[in-house]
């Protein structure tokens, strides 16, 4: 931290941030590749600038200045990142007197960001596979490791931790989908945020959790091997308990058998944590496979009230139709607008080519048909497509005549007391909805919930 210069920071400031990070990254990689020992030269450096440049969409047309009020064309974009690498300590420049020329390395300070970078722009990370099949690696190789380093149980165990907060990640990536979902209000914004949901980077993580040959797997691999390697540490504690006491206090051999005895200890202690750590791994898991199907819910379920409730506010039209087709003084509106707009034909709600057809005001006159047979129907055929009814005319009526008085049946708070009371109350709506025009007269009121428990609307028929 003390090595890092002032200056250092000032990449991060620039409007040319996304640029810098992709010629340090792209340096670094022709480091690693590169067969000099001290590092690249400045020209190296240039040329492999060079080769972003010219896949960059960088609009040279404008004014392009850097921090330093530089002018930056494409032939000396190169020479100016460097010179700013330089001296802003990302990158540290020595003389070779073999090459006779500046070569430039990556301090270490610089290479963790360098390398973060790397991460960062690579759009094919696994890092979440790797650090399932890591826990496996690491609790593999000490179970079969001889000196039983307990490091490689702390490598696992931050494997283990590294998980855990990439599934945290994801939960608070879909947490704001959830958000972003619902602030839309027509078709093209909840396509857009399922795009984006399916594309990003997280969704492309969970796919690779889900497949057969990682988190399934692996996961119940990683417990058998927690419960072997405590068996055989435990096995190990006992017997260097049995040599320690057969040992002389402050001789080499004690102070050895005692030390491996706490090791064992430590081991125990790390593994217990990991096993910890992998129940919470399948919780975050189980919630992450949740919260992915709560999602899809919610999106079919904004579809479908935008296909029912049309767009908010955005086309004025639909609106307008849809708060005519609730009026009842819809006929008069519609009147009074073509005598101001001069239309050419009557204005229809629902005309014969609309998708939905509206249902007749008049009832069609019975007209009895003959019963065709049907061959090679049997008895048991035929009964599969007889209608039971769920209730007898008897118990509709008599559920009727229990909450009238005066001849008008209402409902209140102690109307229904069973499943069976509230269909009975749907069937006795149904029937009085049906006969609405003999003269009947139907008030549906509040919404209102007993101490059972069920929730429905007064109802209030009169006549009938």
């Amino acid at each position: 931290m003390n090595r890092i210069p002032h200056d250092f920071y000032k990449l991060f400031t620039s409007k040319y941030t996304e640029y810098y990070m992709t010629f340090l990254v792209a340096i670094y990689d022709a480091m690693e590749q590169s067969y000099s020992v001290l590092g690249l030269t400045e020209k190296e450096c240039r040329a492999v600038m060079n080769e972003r440049i010219a896949s960059a969409a960088i609009l040279w047309d404008a004014e392009n200045y850097d921090e330093d009020g530089v002018f930056l064309t494409r032939s000396n974009m190169a020479s100016v990142c460097l010179k700013h690498f330089e001296d802003w300590g990302w990158l540290k420049q020595d003389y070779d007197e073999t090459l006779n020329s500046y070569v430039v390395t990556f301090p270490e300070y610089s290479q963790m960001y360098v390398e973060l970078f790397a991460r960062l722009l690579d759009e094919s990370d696994s890092q979440e596979r790797e650090s399932v099949l890591a826990i496996y690696s690491y609790l593999y190789t000490y179970s079969v490791d001889a000196e039983k380093n307990n490091e490689i149980l702390k490598s696992a165990l931050n494997a283990s931790k590294r998980l855990v907060r990439m599934l945290v990640n994801m939960q608070d990536g879909m947490r704001e989908y959830f958000d972003e979902l619902s602030r839309q209000k027509d078709f093209k914004g909840i396509q857009d945020v399922l795009v984006k949901e399916i594309n990003n980077s997280d969704s492309r993580k969970y796919a690779i959790l889900t497949t057969t040959d990682s988190f399934y797997r692996y996961k119940e691999a990683v417990r058998e091997l927690i419960v072997k390697n405590l068996d055989e540490n435990e096995a190990r504690r006992r017997q260097k308990e049995r040599e320690l006491t057969a040992l002389e206090p402050g001789t080499p051999p004690f102070v050895r058998c005692s030390r491996a005895i706490g090791l064992c200890d430590e081991a125990a202690d790390i593994m217990f944590r990991i096993e910890r750590q992998s129940d919470v791994i399948e919780r975050r898991y189980n919630k992450l496979i949740e919260q992915k199907t709560v999602f899809a819910g919610r999106a079919a379920a904004r579809i479908r009230y935008i296909m029912q409730e049309g767009a908010d506010g955005d086309d004025r039209t639909a609106v307008f139709v849809s708060l005519l087709g609730r009026s009842g003084r819809k006929d008069e509106i519609v009147e009074a607008l073509a005598e101001r707009v001069g239309i050419s034909a009557p204005h229809h709600l629902m005309s014969p080519d609309s998708l939905y057809m509206r249902r007749a005001s008049g009832r069609e006159e019975f007209a009895p048909r003959a019963v065709e047979q049907e061959s090679g129907a049997g008895p048991e055929e035929m009964d599969s497509f007889i209608l039971k009814p769920l209730y007898t005319r008897r118990e509709i009526d008599t559920f009727r005549k229990k909450n009238e008085t005066d001849g008008v049946f209402r409902v209140n708070a102690d109307t229904v007391r069973s499943v069976e009371d509230l269909e009975k109350l749907f069937f006795v709506w149904q029937e009085a909805t049906e006969k609405a025009e003999s003269g009947g007269d139907i008030e549906l009121g509040e919404e209102q919930e007993n101490s059972s428990g069920f929730r429905y609307s007064s109802l209030t028929i009169r006549g009938g």
